[in-house]
């Protein structure tokens, strides 16, 4: 029998064949795999998670996680750079600024107060690497989003931690948010990885005593003794009722609403409580919370306060306020006031809420009047880039800065630069570690010049008789300063 015997290119062409359809057998699924992770990429250090997709991570300013913060964001990225560029001859380090930057009805951020947080933070990473305060190391400035409402947090804070030993060197995260469960979550885990950790506007007094942690924010207590301090004051304003946030989550009205229960009850003075605290619960599914406060406004009738307490966040005060505007008291004049939060409203959410024929007050953690007011408690150093016209005016031009929350966040990203400043004055590298320890020792002429205030810290990380802004909302939606008080009465005074 013949042996069939095949022309030496076809042989060749055979066995290319095989060749090929073994690769492509291999290669296809990985494809796949490959295309569904570039679907899931936003860019480098940045991906969609979640039903709605969002676009949660790590950026040095390569990406804006919404439109509105394309400007300071491209800010960010070009210092960065720079000092990524200047490397060989400036050593560097990170420090990153966290919070929830994708926000949706959920949030009791709005997208001002998270813009104005980034483009204070900017400020202070640019005093310290090429302004009145420039020192060495220089920082690199991340932006790191946890999304909406922080449920992404781990991913995020996974992300952060991986970049302690990269090229990174990320030494320190600030902001952090609100005081919400997922956010202390996050806190401790950074906290465990030794990263430093610097809280901008988390007030909750029970978040303390976490290693290398420490804010610049007055705590919860400090804000309802400091607005009780201002109400004894009145001669006026002597009954007060609570109206509070059940929702076990929301850790800044639980300590709002417990703190002010016991500072403001005066047997000398005649202040008092005139009612149990009234409740409603944010977190019950379907809106519910809105009906629990229509029916306040009759037991408000009944019991006629002077003042009514509010232990809620910003956006649940707009509800409240328009359901006491329907009650049936007309002749009796209420004075709400509430916690730091208020500061979260929008400008149109600010001029609606008092259009009820209602006073409106609140206790802010920062305000750019304050130094005019009362100059020996703030930086003036500091406090001058955020006046009318200064340079933040300069940069970002037709922004208005009404909230506070750029000052707070400065004075947060000033608080880690120091410290990266003051570590890097001892032995060894600049780590976590290192810069943490050093806010123990912002005290006296080491305390930090902030544009809120100046401040210094207590071994569990709060600082000391932090200043806090008794403020009036007006019908411009604006904040108006009444006064500068503090947990004691008077802030310090720099030195």
């Amino acid at each position: 029998m013949r042996r069939l015997e095949w022309p030496l290119h076809i042989v060749r062409r055979v066995v290319i064949g095989v060749v090929v359809v073994a690769v492509l057998a291999v290669a296809v699924p990985l494809g796949v795999r490959w295309i569904g992770d570039v679907r899931a990429r936003c860019d480098d250090g940045v991906v969609k998670r979640g039903e709605d997709k969002e676009c949660v991570g790590v950026t040095d300013g390569s990406f804006h996680f919404a439109d509105h913060l394309a400007t300071v964001v491209k800010k960010i990225k070009e210092e960065n750079d720079l000092v990524s560029k200047e490397a060989k001859k400036e050593p560097y380090v990170s420090v990153a600024y966290m919070t929830s930057f994708t926000l949706t009805n959920d949030d009791s951020n709005s997208e001002d107060s998270v813009r104005h947080e980034l483009e204070g933070a900017y400020l202070a990473q640019y005093r310290h690497n090429r302004g009145d305060l420039a020192s060495s190391p220089k920082i690199r400035l991340l932006i790191a989003n946890t999304g909406s409402s922080s449920a992404h947090w781990n991913h995020t804070v996974d992300e952060l931690i991986a970049r302690k030993d990269s090229d990174d060197k990320l030494v320190a995260v600030t902001g952090l948010g609100p005081s919400t469960g997922p956010n202390l979550a996050a806190l401790r885990k950074l906290s465990e990885s030794g990263l430093a950790t610097v809280a901008s506007t988390m007030t909750a007094t029970n978040i303390q005593g976490i290693p290398g942690f420490v804010r610049v924010s007055p705590t919860n207590v400090d804000e309802a003794y400091a607005a009780a301090a201002y109400l004894k004051r009145s001669t006026k304003l002597r009954t007060a009722v609570v109206v509070q946030d059940a929702a076990t989550t929301n850790l800044y009205a639980a300590t709002l609403g417990t703190a002010f229960t016991e500072a403001f009850p005066d047997k000398k003075t005649g202040h008092r409580l005139v009612a149990e605290r009234m409740t409603f619960d944010s977190s019950v599914p379907g809106g519910a919370w809105k009906n629990e406060l229509r029916y306040f406004p009759a037991q408000l009738c009944d019991t006629r306060p002077q003042v009514i307490y509010f232990a809620g966040r910003g956006r649940h005060l707009t509800n409240f306020l328009d359901s006491l505007a329907n009650r049936s008291c007309t002749d009796h004049t209420f004075t709400v006031l509430a916690g730091d939060d208020t500061s979260n409203l929008d400008r149109e959410q600010i001029a609606h809420a008092v259009e009820n024929d209602v006073t409106v007050l609140f206790t802010g953690l920062a305000h750019r009047d304050m130094w005019r007011a009362d100059p020996g408690r703030v930086s003036e150093r500091s406090a001058r880039y955020f006046q009318e016209n200064g340079l933040l005016d300069t940069w970002f031009p037709g922004d208005d800065r009404y909230d506070g929350q750029d000052l707070m966040a400065h004075d947060a990203v000033l608080t880690a630069a120091e410290g990266v400043r003051m570590a890097a004055g001892g032995p060894g590298a600049v780590t976590g570690g290192a810069v943490g320890r050093m806010f123990q020792q912002m005290n006296g002429p080491q305390q930090v010049a902030g544009a809120s205030g100046f401040i210094s810290f207590r071994n569990n990380g709060n600082p000391r008789n932090k200043a806090v802004p008794i403020l009036r909302l007006n019908a411009r939606g604006r904040a108006e300063l009444v006064e500068v008080s503090s947990a004691q009465g008077k802030p310090p005074e720099g030195q």
